[in-house]
């Protein structure tokens, strides 16, 4: 867990420090510092966790049906892939958003509050607690239903609100 909190943090510290200079360049005048934010604000998008949460939680099914070695290689080639995606892609939307807010655009951390966030918050606590549902064989059948459920909610459902 640390490690992953030292990705976020070290992720969104430098994205910051990008969108802050892309802020500055194009508060000056110059046309590369909006094309740097349009470049920073094509990534901070929360609709982009949904189809990873599809495939995520379609990784997480095949874990908890496989034999353990074959599980480990869905955990080690897509799962730990999409959860490190997460993480960084997460960072890269809060150090937007920070650079944003401290540019003086008060509103912009009031993006984070969009429930597709929640997405991405499922993917993370669903990796930190994989090893128990694999020990479990009951918790194991229950959480394979759990993640179908989900894979075909993230794949067919509209999420309109």
């Amino acid at each position: 867990m640390s490690k992953a909190l030292t990705s976020f943090a070290l992720v969104a510290v430098l994205t910051a420090l990008l969108m802050a200079l892309s802020l500055v360049v194009a508060r000056h005048g110059y046309p590369y510092g909006a094309i740097g934010v349009r470049r920073l604000d094509g990534i901070a998008d929360a609709g982009m966790f949904i189809p990873l949460a599809a495939v995520y939680f379609f990784s997480a099914l095949l874990m908890m049906i496989l034999p353990i070695r074959a599980a480990g290689i869905v955990l080690t080639h897509a799962a730990d892939a999409i959860f490190w995606t997460v993480i960084v892609l997460l960072a890269s939307i809060v150090g937007c958003l920070v650079a944003r807010w401290a540019f003086s655009q008060r509103d912009a951390l009031w993006a984070l509050l969009n429930w597709r966030f929640l997405f991405a918050a499922a993917i993370v606590g669903c990796h930190f607690v994989m090893n128990e549902l694999r020990r479990n064989v009951l918790l194991r059948s229950l959480f394979f239903v759990v993640f179908a459920a989900a894979t075909l909610a993230c794949l067919f459902w509209s999420f309109t609100l």
